[in-house]
């Protein structure tokens, strides 16, 4: 089994309330003002009060095109990446050096090199790391990584690796579009980063290194569903294509798919003490919530989440991971208790990471 050493997220360097973001929002996409009433409502309905961005508001209308809104997404990213894979290494009481393998992560920029290519001397990687840069997953991303380097580390027990998570949702901004999916991603969306180190079970034992185990996982990519979510892309970057029907597909599949994952391993939700799930927004929260019948209370953790730093793709599904092992507004799980991770994302796709703490 791999064991989660650590996990740390940081977020983008200027933060706002919501009212700011949607203010400046409305006034570059709407300058007549003939869609300001509505960005407002749907922006509020989000249930996001806070997001952190990687530029300050002013900053966003003068970007001119993919390419201004790539280069900052290297430059920045480069940054938080570098910071949340110092603070998870350091929580882990780990050295760059350590680490054997390290896989990025993101849907919202391109590096070439990749994003943790640019970090091997920054961070002191070994020249030797093996290195996997990841696009196209989105939201779900966070949770297959996790999956992937366990997968990685069955086979190579005495290893370390590092998945990070890049993602500066708010650099994706079309000026020029008042559609509903563009409407509900620019008040649901913030940027972040986050880093996991995982072990594998050899190397875990013989330096004496705890954390939640990964037991097993599993994918799943749903039927129809290619123009459920995703992005159009063109001269203007990262064009949001997202369906009002995620939810239906939620409720269609879930309870299903977790039952039977469950079952697979001779477990019920009801065995569950943990659910660390993805902020997708409010509707997603409450069709998840109700595919898996669970009680008030077992999703507060990732609605905190959305509440304070908005989603952030990939990235929030690792900073629910880090509330909850840090037991910030939670009781921390307790030693033998069963975890789930979930998210999903475009394909349409879920994953599901099964952890005991």
């Amino acid at each position: 089994m791999t064991t989660i050493a650590s996990v740390h997220g940081v977020l983008g360097p200027h933060s706002y309330g919501q009212s700011e973001i949607t203010e400046m929002f409305s006034r570059v996409v709407s300058p007549d003002g003939t869609s300001r009433e509505v960005i407002k409502r749907i922006h509020a309905a989000t249930g996001v009060q806070y997001r952190h961005l990687a530029l300050p508001l002013s900053g966003y209308s003068g970007l001119d095109g993919f390419g201004a809104a790539n280069d900052t997404f290297i430059s920045v990213g480069l940054d938080l990446a570098e910071a949340a894979a110092r603070g998870a290494l350091d929580a882990a009481g780990l050295a760059a050096t350590d680490v054997d393998m390290v896989m990025t992560t993101s849907v919202t920029g391109i590096a070439v090199p990749s994003i943790e290519a640019r970090l091997v001397p920054r961070l002191g990687l070994r020249p030797d790391v093996k290195r996997l840069p990841v696009f196209g997953l989105g939201c779900v991303a966070g949770a297959a990584g996790i999956a992937r380097l366990h997968d990685y580390l069955v086979g190579h027990p005495d290893d370390v690796a590092v998945l990070l998570s890049v993602e500066l949702c708010s650099l994706t901004f079309q000026r020029d579009d008042v559609s509903m999916a563009n409407i509900v991603a620019s008040g649901l969306f913030g940027d972040g980063a986050a880093a996991v180190v995982m072990i594998g079970a050899r190397r875990a034992q013989r330096m004496g290194i705890y954390g939640p185990q990964v037991l097993a996982s599993r994918s799943r990519l749903y039927p129809d569903t290619e123009r459920t979510m995703g992005w159009d892309i063109g001269g203007s970057g990262f064009r949001i294509v997202l369906s009002p029907g995620v939810a239906e597909v939620i409720t269609r599949y879930l309870g299903d798919d977790v039952s039977t994952f469950l079952a697979d391993h001779e477990l019920t939700t009801a065995d569950i003490a943990s659910w660390v799930s993805h902020p997708g927004g409010p509707r997603v929260l409450e069709a998840m919530g109700s595919a898996l019948d669970l009680n008030d209370g077992q999703l507060d953790v990732t609605w905190r989440s959305l509440a304070a730093v908005g989603n952030l793709s990939s990235a929030s599904v690792l900073h629910v991971l880090s509330d909850t092992l840090q037991g910030r507004g939670v009781d921390p799980p307790e030693a033998g208790s069963h975890g789930m991770i979930m998210a999903m994302g475009p394909g349409f796709c879920a994953e599901l990471v099964l952890l005991r703490w």
